[in-house]
């Protein structure tokens, strides 16, 4: 009877609870089956696009010595773009029938995204017992990005784990650690390249020894294992510099796919160039001490611009966003306005905005979510920087940095009469 009533009590407590053990009693229940449905059913049946099938038959012909770079770039499948060290890390998954294969690459890359959301909360010191633990599982779970990687079985499970540990690392000073996580996703594929545009700032030279060194070691053991590797140089590497006009949703494959002139293209390539360079130099002269700040919104920017300017841009490459997002916890991030997450709605949704009944609205809506989705975003962070700057210069205190006057210490509302009367007289 006694041991009933222990139960019993979970359910209704003698005292009341507090509202953050209701809401994490109403979103773990959702965020756990909403993980199970999408690795177990939604992942495991799978789509027409299949990302893993092009790798697992690379890593097969590597297996047993027979060409790898053979695809047809003429078709719109997807085609097996990794170099060879990452044939070499990809290997592996030829031991098991493609089926079972698909399946452990499917578990893998669930348990690396898991895995990195718990890392991202140790990253802004948060628990599990958090509020933000179930949204934060939640919100990703039902994101485009996770459940097409998971759908598509693409690697980019793995590339956030790497892209987290990176950026806890690199707060933490272990630099080889930090450049050993980032160099293991480099091996097998560069979206994370641009990040190290952060040691570079911050004078931390010996992350690039493992960064840089990591997937070298990877190439010149892979090398003579391949027998086709220099095709990877002549065949793959000038696809992966052209443009395409669909399944891309960089500026100019969209622009290439709704027929825009090339100088309007060139144009808004050169505006948001312009703005990520002006966000990245206020982060870096402002902001560059504010470690936790200054690595999330700098990666942020950094790899929004990375998928919007360059020749290709997918929507599942949101995923690295997530620390930026996760940044709203701080007082002073620029992703506390509404026109930021409506910018987060464009490249994180799951909707599907196709049209029946309005077709040609419905096509460009579906197409272009993701390209306006982080074209805001870059808007909203550049606007809020530079709103910040131009206030803190107006009231002059750049010397004090350019965050809100409410956050500076002490407030600046909390000046004497005194001290204001003086700074009236010097201006």
């Amino acid at each position: 009877m006694y041991r009933a009533e222990v139960f019993l009590r979970q359910l209704e407590p003698r005292t009341g609870r507090t509202t953050q053990q209701v809401v994490n009693f109403v979103l773990w229940p959702i965020a756990v089956m909403t993980v199970l449905n999408r690795v177990i059913v939604t992942a495991v049946n799978g789509a027409i696009t299949d990302d893993f099938r092009p790798v697992y038959n690379a890593a097969l012909a590597f297996w047993n010595g027979r060409d790898v770079y053979t695809a047809d770039f003429n078709s719109v499948d997807p085609h097996y773009l990794y170099p060879p060290s990452g044939s070499l890390l990809m290997a592996p998954l030829a031991i098991l029938d493609p089926e079972r294969s698909r399946w452990l690459f499917i578990g893998v890359n669930a348990v690396a995204i898991l895995v990195a959301l718990y890392l991202l909360l140790r990253l802004f010191d948060l628990t599990i017992s958090s509020i933000a633990a179930p949204i934060l599982v939640l919100g990703a779970f039902m994101s485009e990005t996770v459940t097409n990687t998971l759908v598509f079985t693409n690697i980019n499970g793995l590339v956030l784990l790497g892209e987290v540990a990176f950026l806890l690392l690199l707060m933490r000073k272990k630099d080889l650690w930090a450049g050993a996580a980032i160099g293991l996703t480099i091996a097998v594929k560069p979206t994370l390249a641009p990040l190290l545009l952060l040691p570079l700032v911050r004078g931390q030279w010996k992350v690039f020894v493992t960064a840089l060194g990591i997937p070298f070691i990877l190439t010149v053991v892979a090398w003579p294992l391949a027998s086709d590797p220099m095709d990877f140089v002549r065949r793959t590497v000038p696809y992966l510099l052209e443009s395409r006009d669909y399944f891309n949703s960089s500026i100019v494959g969209n622009g290439a796919y709704f027929g825009l002139p090339e100088w309007l293209i060139l144009l808004l390539r050169v505006v948001f160039a312009a703005m990520v360079v002006v966000s990245l130099w206020l982060l870096y002269r402002y902001y560059r001490n504010d470690e936790l700040f200054f690595l999330t919104t700098a990666t942020g920017v950094i790899m929004t611009a990375s998928f919007l300017l360059p020749s290709l841009g997918q929507m599942y490459y949101s995923m690295m966003l997530l620390p930026l997002l996760m940044s709203v916890v701080l007082k002073n991030s620029v992703m506390r306005n509404w026109p930021a997450w409506l910018a987060v709605y464009g490249f994180m949704t799951f909707d599907n905005w196709w049209s029946n009944r309005w077709p040609t609205f419905g096509r460009a809506a579906e197409y272009t979510k993701s390209t306006l989705g982080w074209s805001l975003l870059l808007i909203v962070i550049f606007c809020v920087l530079g709103y910040r700057y131009l206030v803190a210069r107006r009231e002059g205190r750049l010397d004090q940095g350019i965050d809100p006057a409410y956050l500076l210490d002490p407030p600046l509302d909390t000046v004497s009469p005194a001290d204001e009367a003086e700074t009236a007289t010097k201006h």
